[in-house]
This record gives C-alpha cells, sequence and structure tokens, in this order.
C-alpha cells in the first residue's frame, strides 16, 4: 500500500515536471513567434527592400467567389517593385567594380525611364554613396519630378519620340552615360541600367518575388496577372511559378492598357500585322492615362519569358478610373494606374472562364500607389461625378 502511494507521488512529480517543461516549451515558442512580428533593426535602407505583404481583396473576393490577393509592391521603399530591380542592378555594378560608392565626386548610376524606376534608382542612389542621372519625357507627372527632385537626382526632359530617334529619352540617356565614360578629364564612372533589356531585371523577381508570392500562398495560385512595362516583373514571377507549381496550373496573364500591343501579341502571335509596313497597326494608338506599363516592341526581357504568359485582358480608361474609385471606397485600397487595370483583369479572366464561385486563387501585382498619379490618372478619376460612379462591378 505504502509502496503504491510512494510510486503515485513518483509519478505525479513526473507529470508536474512534464507540465512544466511543456510550458516552458510552448511560452518560449509563443515568444519567439511574438518577437518576430516585431521589425527588425538595419543598417540601410536598402534591406526595407523585397518581402511585401498579400493581401485579400474582399470586394473583388466577394464579387467573383475567387480568392483575390494583391501582391502589395507599392509597400517597398521607393513605393514600387523597381525597387528590387535598380537594387539589383546596382549592387552587381558595385560587385564587378563598375562604380565605386561614397567617392567625394561619386560615380552616376543613369537610366532613361518616365516611370518609377527612376525614383527607386535615386533612392538607393543616396542609400549606397552615388548619384542618379534620370532622363526622362517632358510631359513625365509632377509628383514623380518632385520625388525625383527631392531625392537629388540630375533630370534631364527631353520631348517625347519614337525609340528609333537619337533624342529619345532612353537613347539620350545612353549617350549621356557615354560621354561621362569616354571623357578623359572627367574621374567619374557611369553605368546605364538598361532596365529593358537588363537579364537582372527578370532575374530578380524569379529569385525574390516569385517565391515570396508562392509560399504566401502555400503553393496554391490558380492565376497571377500583371501589367507589362519592361517584362521583368510579369516574366521573372511567372517562369517561377510555372517551373514551382505542384498540384496547380497556373494561368499567367497580361493586363496591358489601350494603345500597348501586348495584348495583341499574346491573343493573336504579333504585335503588329502586316499593315505595320505601312505605318498602320493592328489597332489604332491612342493615348492612354495609364503609367508604367503598356509597350509597342518586343524587350528582351518579355522575349525570353514570352512563353510563360497564357492570356491578355486590354483594359480601357474608364473602366481603370472606376476601379481605382471602387478599391478606395470599398477596400480601402488607393492604387495608382496600373494596379487598377491589374484589377480589371481579374474580373476580365473570371469571367472569361466562367469560374465564378469557384474559390480559385488569384493573385495581382499593386505595384504602385495612387500618390504619385494625383495629378493625371487620379484627377481624372476624382472628375468621376457621385452619381456616374458604378454601384456594382457588373459595370466594369
Amino acid at each position: 500500500m505504502f509502496d503504491n502511494h510512494r510510486l503515485s507521488f513518483k509519478d505525479g512529480i513526473l507529470v508536474c515536471a512534464s507540465l512544466v517543461a511543456a510550458t516552458y516549451t510552448y511560452m518560449k515558442y509563443k515568444n519567439d513567434k511574438e518577437s518576430d512580428k516585431i521589425p527588425k533593426k538595419i543598417d540601410n535602407i536598402t534591406e526595407l527592400i523585397g518581402n511585401t505583404p498579400l493581401v485579400r481583396v474582399n470586394s473583388l473576393s466577394d464579387y467573383t467567389g475567387c480568392n483575390v490577393y494583391a501582391k502589395l509592391e507599392l509597400q517597398n521603399p521607393g513605393g514600387s517593385a523597381k525597387d528590387r530591380v535598380a537594387l539589383k542592378i546596382i549592387q552587381n555594378a558595385i560587385e564587378n567594380g563598375l562604380v565605386i560608392p561614397h567617392k567625394e565626386n561619386k560615380d552616376l548610376v543613369f537610366e532613361g525611364t518616365s516611370g518609377s524606376t527612376g525614383i527607386s534608382i535615386a533612392l538607393i542612389c543616396n542609400a549606397l554613396g552615388l548619384q542618379s542621372f534620370i532622363t526622362l519625357p517632358d510631359d513625365t507627372s509632377s509628383e514623380k519630378l518632385k520625388l525625383l527632385e527631392s531625392y537629388g537626382a540630375i533630370i534631364k526632359k527631353v520631348k517625347p519620340a519614337s525609340i528609333v530617334d537619337p533624342e529619345q529619352y532612353v537613347n539620350s540617356c545612353i549617350a549621356s552615360c557615354n560621354a561621362i565614360n569616354d571623357d578623359p578629364i572627367d574621374d567619374r564612372r557611369g553605368i546605364f541600367v538598361d532596365q529593358f533589356e537588363n537579364e537582372l531585371n527578370w532575374k530578380v523577381h524569379y529569385e525574390t518575388t516569385g517565391p515570396e508570392i508562392f509560399k504566401q500562398m502555400n503553393g496554391k495560385i490558380d492565376c497571377f496577372i500583371s501589367g507589362i512595362g519592361t517584362g521583368g516583373t510579369i516574366g521573372g514571377i511567372a517562369r517561377y511559378l510555372k517551373k514551382n507549381r505542384k498540384l496547380y496550373d497556373v494561368d499567367v496573364c497580361v493586363a496591358d492598357p489601350q494603345g500597348s500591343g501586348f495584348y495583341n501579341r499574346i491573343r493573336h502571335g504579333v504585335m503588329y500585322d502586316h499593315c505595320e509596313k505601312e505605318g498602320s497597326r493592328r489597332r489604332h494608338q491612342v493615348d492612354t492615362l495609364v503609367e508604367g506599363v503598356g509597350l509597342n516592341r518586343i524587350t528582351r526581357n518579355f522575349g525570353i519569358n514570352e512563353k510563360y504568359i497564357d492570356y491578355a485582358y486590354r483594359i480601357k480608361d474608364g473602366k481603370a478610373l472606376q476601379m481605382a474609385r471602387w478599391l478606395s471606397n470599398n477596400d480601402g485600397l488607393f492604387l495608382g494606374s496600373s494596379s487598377c487595370i491589374n484589377a480589371c483583369s481579374v474580373i476580365e479572366y473570371v469571367r472569361e472562364f466562367n469560374i465564378q464561385n469557384s474559390n480559385k486563387n488569384i493573385v495581382f501585382i499593386a505595384c504602385d500607389s495612387g500618390s504619385r498619379h494625383l495629378s493625371k490618372f487620379w484627377k481624372e478619376a476624382l472628375d468621376i461625378k457621385q452619381e456616374d460612379l458604378i454601384r456594382s462591378l457588373d459595370m466594369i
């Protein structure tokens, strides 16, 4: 009897010890998990680039009966996915000795851009001890110009022109870069970023953005949607998702603004038809309020990864403007023009394949904030009278 009591007492001690150990282990795990949520201190703002959030867009999800998510690239420190590209290219140039940081007479980073790339380059140059030199069309939005000026970028404005014109902003930028490097007296060095043709563009999205989306979605992605500017974002992400798909066949879709040629390229296999030789396009090229995406030529970043793209949707400005107001009013998402055509393409994709209420997982890139589009795109969006705003996404 006594021995049995002693045995029970010993068992009780063991149970208590086990409970204490288990509780300690759980609390340590919980505290570690909680501390993981607190941002760690960093040494340079460039360390904030990447690992952007993925947010469910509830109004689009409810309307389509699918799970629609936005990859918030606008939360990079420079406000766009271009931070990834600029950092990759500039770091590569530093590692290869093409430019040297923190010289008294700073080495230069050149790019011709009318979009967000210039802002990303200017930010990263300042963080790494270099000087940015941005050539752009003289009709670039005032918000972008002011940001570039705030970052201390050297800005050269040129008249809008065809890519074959030596004075076109990209060609003009190349000439400026060559002039620095060819000057025997100037001790500065310069590199030309060349975002349209530089393959580090798509590679950084293959190495970072694609894996992030795949992990955030636990590999369960049915459709990915992005616009095309250089082709780097959609190319790198599409390549990664297609090569790493498990049970899911991922559809990759292009959101193309009016006036761009990628819709025809994906849907019909040609950027232009036979009539282009006589100066006529497959469709009339028209102005668009959408900035940052859309082109009428094949870039290296697009061409290498074109085989990973399945479908394309042409989105008119009117739909993009209505979507901008809708997402702001219903989801609290204040998005720029290229993000809004991506969101419109979600609805186009769901309708084309009749997959309403299918619970499929759709991810689109929210590449820019509306704050960079106040003087053009959002000015037009805010001009839409209250009575003319859509009451339902059926009207998109």
